[in-house]
């Protein structure tokens, strides 16, 4: 009898720890703060252990020793701050980012998760509905955390009126700019200002294409129709993969987006580059580098807007010159362009740890800037500008990440090619962005999952290759006609409808 009670308790025990995956009970009570250091409640001396992943984008393959270094570094930072919290750090090429974090976050091996609206698998628009976050809302309420952006960058974040992601202070609204080889400016005379739209810059891709270069227009991989067209459309699910559907800032309606003469416009535009050799097939097959850009192999690609567009300059490793192709719009996504979110497989005092972590993080320049750039003297040096302000200098091949996909840029030490008033011409740039009339729309897919998921491999078939380069001029039409017949024999009809019926109910 001893023996079955035993075995009663045990398996009750095993039900309450699965069943305390995502939800609030277990948070501490709202007044919370990160004045006080995170501490174990079984053993106080014990650092409460949390693993972090993010992606790199400046260097394709982290140096693992280095990481190493660095996450000793940070340790050592939040154990002289008063913090009993110990991180597990995976820094990871953006190459190999999403594969990795997906199966560490299946395997729940994560805890704090670095992600975006517009990251793919692991974004932030396949998290929510996966029930893979952990409800913050109460824990950030009085927390250092919370106290470090203007509420507006939290109510802007929200999902279901609910705290899942923790917001990157940066140019937290979306515009995009062609990006120009500064050397082949010069070199060519080119006169970019001269770039109104897309179709301006063909004299610069045939002169790139008779020097040489494999890659006259680099699109990164990147369908660009739901970026270079968001003047006219609001892609509202963030997802290249769902750009079948929009609204029409025009009308304010929801349409279906590739029966649009604007996408027709742009998929023959694009197959007429590719059949003249401005765009290579290395797009389609998806076989181009992340650190091409920082190659000579390239004269013009994309870019998204930013306060400071200089800082592109140490991304790349060349000097570049940006072009406004788009104004730039506040909307539904736009503040989730870098964020982190706390797994739902976190404990309480796991939870409470990240939100302690990210809230020295967001406002300690020191700690920010080791998580940024490395460790002063190996990754970087500190240096002073003309102005008097403090600067930072990269150059290490082993560690290098930007302030966008870090930490605030009200934190951050700028770089140094970047202004003195770098944290003001942010807090500028957010505010004198347009907003989208679906700004604060979300959709919930779970009516349509099924025919929307099946519509977005349709576009991996169609979409991508239409917009990539892959198809004809001759068989652009029919490519289309076809590319919707699949997306109606998929389901497509029904996912518009769900799209239009909850947007004109969120309008009305």
């Amino acid at each position: 009898m001893k023996k079955v009670v035993a075995l009663l308790l045990v398996a009750v025990m095993a039900l309450s720890v699965l069943a305390g995956c995502d939800k609030k009970e277990d948070t501490p009570a709202t007044g919370t703060t990160t004045n006080a250091p995170a501490s174990n409640s079984n053993d106080s001396s014990t650092p409460v252990k949390i693993s972090l992943y993010r992606a790199s984008f400046n260097t394709q393959t982290p140096d693992s020793t280095q990481e190493k270094k660095i996450q000793d570094k940070l340790n050592a930072y939040l154990k002289e701050k008063g913090f009993n919290i110990e991180i597990d750090y995976h820094d990871i090429g953006s190459d190999e980012y999403t594969d990795k974090a997906n199966l560490a976050l299946a395997n729940n091996e994560i805890n704090l998760l670095w992600t975006a609206s517009w990251e793919s698998v692991i974004g932030t628009n396949d998290l929510v509905p996966k029930n893979a976050c952990y409800d913050l809302t109460d824990l950030l309420k009085g927390s250092t955390l919370y106290s470090s952006m203007d509420a507006g960058q939290w109510e802007a974040t929200k999902y279901n009126g609910k705290n899942y992601f923790v917001p990157v202070y940066k140019d937290n609204v979306e515009g995009y700019d062609i990006m120009f080889r500064q050397d082949l400016i010069d070199q060519f005379g080119w006169n970019i200002s001269s770039v109104k739209s897309l179709a301006d810059i063909e004299p610069m891709l045939a002169d790139a294409k008779n020097a040489g270069l494999k890659y006259p227009l680099l699109l990164q991989k990147t369908a660009m129709f739901y970026r270079f067209y968001i003047d006219k459309f609001d892609f509202f699910t963030a997802d290249v993969t769902g750009n079948f559907v929009s609204v029409d800032k025009a009308k304010n309606e929801v349409i279906n987006t590739i029966q649009t003469p604007e996408y027709k416009e742009y998929c023959n535009l694009i197959a007429k580059w590719a059949e003249a050799g401005y765009i290579s097939e290395d797009e389609v097959t998806k076989s181009v580098s992340d650190t091409t850009t920082q190659t000579k192999d390239w004269a013009v690609s994309w870019w998204t807007d930013v306060p400071v567009n200089d800082e592109a300059d140490g991304r790349y490793n060349q000097d570049v010159t940006m072009q406004s192709i788009t104004d730039r719009w506040a909307h539904s996504t736009s503040a989730l362009g870098s964020c982190y979110c706390v797994t739902a497989n976190s404990s309480a005092e796991q939870a409470k740890a990240c939100v302690d972590f990210l809230g020295l993080l967001y406002t300690d320049s020191t700690f920010a800037d080791i998580y940024t750039f490395g460790i002063e003297g190996e990754d970087f040096n500190y240096v002073t500008s003309e102005g008097g302000v403090k600067k930072v200098q990269q150059h290490s091949d082993k560690y290098n990440h930007s302030m966008w996909e870090s930490a605030s840029a009200t934190v951050v030490t700028p770089i140094d090619n970047e202004p003195d008033n770098k944290a003001d011409l942010y807090k500028t740039f957010n505010g004198g962005a347009k907003t989208s009339p679906a700004a604060g729309f979300r959709f919930d897919k779970t009516p349509v999952e099924a025919q929307y998921t099946a519509c977005q491999s349709i576009f991996d078939q169609y979409g991508f290759i239409l917009e990539t380069g892959g198809v004809a001029v001759a068989d652009v039409d029919s490519t289309i006609a076809a590319y919707q017949a699949e997306l109606d024999a998929a389901g497509y009809q029904d996912v518009l409808a769900e799209f239009q019926k909850q947007y004109n109910a969120w309008k009305g």
